[in-house]
């Protein structure tokens, strides 16, 4: 039996209804619509997922909100890891407008330089996330393991999965309380890296 990876972004949060910016500190949670989009991701994994199954989720509160009907749903107990977080905001930002963070630009930001003063790069925010989801494939190999994220989450996997450089060609949009999987039949620790594949996206 191979690795199963199912990524769900969470469901629909208040920061990004009110346009605030949902660290660790500042993240109120899912809306209504969210906590309604999570039952549904709940209901679809119990109806097709079988066998050994983890959950995990970033530890920000929309995560594991979204987190807790799907591990209920599944019969285990949800993990949260930080490394499945979204950006690591920097402090003087964390639960204010988004504008702050426009304030707060760094010159020539971006994939080895951060956006902002005092953010994370995307190249360390892909590290990162990179480590939790081959950590946790290592530890759950042969099984299925929910992964209960954010749009960023999704698209590292892009990176640490399929190989995608840093840098890709394309982007994508991250629909709240889809659903994104990547399986493989190797070894997910081996090096080089196996090869994963990708199942659906956003669905």
């Amino acid at each position: 039996m191979g690795t199963r990876l199912i990524f769900v972004r969470h469901g629909e949060s208040v920061h990004s209804v009110e346009r605030f910016v949902g660290g660790i500190a500042g993240c109120r949670g899912l809306t209504p619509s969210g906590h309604e989009q999570a039952a549904v991701v709940a209901r679809r994994l119990a109806a097709e997922v079988s066998g050994p199954v983890a959950v995990y989720s970033s530890v920000l509160r929309r995560a594991v909100e979204t987190a807790a009907p799907i591990a209920a749903a599944l019969g285990v107990a949800a993990e949260t890891d930080c490394g499945l977080c979204t950006w690591h905001y920097p402090a003087y930002a964390d639960g204010r407008p988004l504008a702050v963070l426009k304030t707060a630009e760094l010159p020539g930001g971006g994939v080895h330089r951060p956006f902002q003063r005092e953010n994370e790069s995307w190249a360390e925010l892909v590290v990162r996330t990179g480590r939790a989801i081959i950590d946790i494939a290592y530890r759950h190999a042969g099984q299925t393991v929910v992964l209960v994220g954010h749009s960023e989450t999704v698209n590292s996997s892009f990176h640490v999965l399929g190989m995608q450089p840093l840098l890709r060609a394309f982007d994508t949009v991250v629909a709240p309380g889809s659903v994104t999987e990547w399986t493989t039949d190797g070894d997910p620790a081996t090096s080089p890296p196996t090869r994963w594949t990708l199942r659906r996206f956003s669905a």
